[in-house]
């Protein structure tokens, strides 16, 4: 059973709430890490917890793979698992399904693909995808949905939404009473907002303790983006947490709270630690870069951080070109302190009745440092 207060509602329409679920809470609007594999990538879960980070994600599809469901289920599932103690959330893999694997067909009873990893023929439908969640045991569980990517023609989009549709209420079914964990539905509708209206009033119908708006940022333009999440937004209930799935960067995630949006997550903070990038309060800077070879100073001196109070930008830009592990490590901890932090402020803003004046702020500076 989920629970979720609605504590403050600022002018713009952004909110902070909090969400318990099964004796565990989180604060919102929400950055959840993406644990995919049962690690955020190049940091510990002790790490995540000196991060202040409140829930994590992880990804059915990868964990029913690898390395698979009796393992995580012996260990008592997902958290003690991976031994985290906070709230977690899985996707259902229907994203990975259709982006990742091989398919072999789809159906309106589900999907045959092969794995990634080995080859092997496996079926995903409504119903399984939420068994192997409930398997794992995760805190929040999602409904099985078919993403459509950017550029789609309507035919397949609507195809897709209303079979997605369709497996939102088996999904239902398999859940109903056989479990704790709190299930969401997931709107799609491509970038047809009549489909997004259909998907979000047949989905509001069903009795979901959350909502995803999910197939964005899958390559369209962001203004595009924005003008469909504007849209979709105000059509969830407001009484439930709504979940943007996979947005974004720092200027995307605080332009979507001021449409209602509670929760993020995106392998972004991590993914661009790794490549050799670090965000900061004004923008992103690559060191990569030669300019940064004799920097001494700070990675961002704004920050407070552990790595930006201890290397330079020099000493990390000499780690990331060597090849060391450290690179990626102090990098990824850097911009998940950097979306943790700014969560935090982004609370602030909206309890203070702030949160536009924050927003445009935090966009003229990223502007204006490109």
């Amino acid at each position: 059973m989920l629970h979720f207060t609605i504590q403050q509602t600022d002018p713009s329409g952004a909110r902070t709430g909090r969400v318990t679920v099964r004796g565990r809470g989180f604060d919102t609007p929400a950055f959840l890490p993406v644990a995919t594999q049962a690690s955020v990538k190049a940091l510990t879960q002790e790490e995540l917890v000196h991060l202040k980070s409140q829930i994590i994600l992880a990804n059915a599809y990868h964990l029913y793979l690898r390395p698979g469901l009796e393992l995580i289920r012996q260990a008592g599932g997902l958290g003690p698992f991976m031994r985290w103690s906070g709230p977690t959330l899985t996707d259902s893999g229907g994203y990975q399904v259709f982006s990742l694997a091989p398919l072999i067909e789809v159906t309106d009873d589900g999907v045959s693909f092969r794995s990634h990893i080995d080859g092997s023929e496996h079926l995903l439908t409504p119903r399984s995808a939420i068994e192997i969640q409930h398997a794992l045991d995760a805190d929040i569980i999602m409904a099985f949905d078919q993403p459509v990517a950017h550029p789609a023609r309507r035919e397949e989009t609507q195809a897709a939404t209303l079979r997605s549709d369709r497996w939102a209420a088996r999904c239902v079914e398999a859940h109903r009473g056989a479990s704790d964990q709190a299930l969401f539905g997931i709107v799609q509708g491509g970038f047809e907002p009549d489909l997004r209206t259909e998907s979000a009033r047949r989905l509001a119908e069903l009795p979901f303790e959350g909502y995803a708006i999910g197939g964005l940022s899958v390559g369209e333009p962001k203004d595009l983006t924005f003008r469909i999440l504007a849209h979709t937004a105000p059509l969830l209930p407001a009484d439930r947490p709504r979940y943007l799935m996979g947005v974004g960067t720092p200027a995307d995630m605080v332009r979507a709270v001021l449409s209602g949006i509670d929760m993020f997550d995106c392998v972004l903070p991590t993914r661009l630690g790794r490549n050799g990038t670090a965000y900061t309060k004004t923008g992103k800077i690559n060191l990569k870069n030669a300019r940064y070879q004799d920097d001494l100073g700070a990675l961002d001196p704004d920050c407070g951080c552990e790595v930006c109070a201890t290397y330079s930008r020099a000493y990390l830009r000499h780690l990331h070109k060597s090849g060391e592990i450290l690179a990626a490590r102090c990098l990824s901890y850097h911009n998940m302190h950097l979306y943790l932090r700014l969560m935090e402020d982004i609370r602030a803003a909206i309890r203070a009745g702030r949160c536009r004046q924050f927003a445009d702020e935090l966009l003229a500076r990223r502007e204006e440092n490109g």
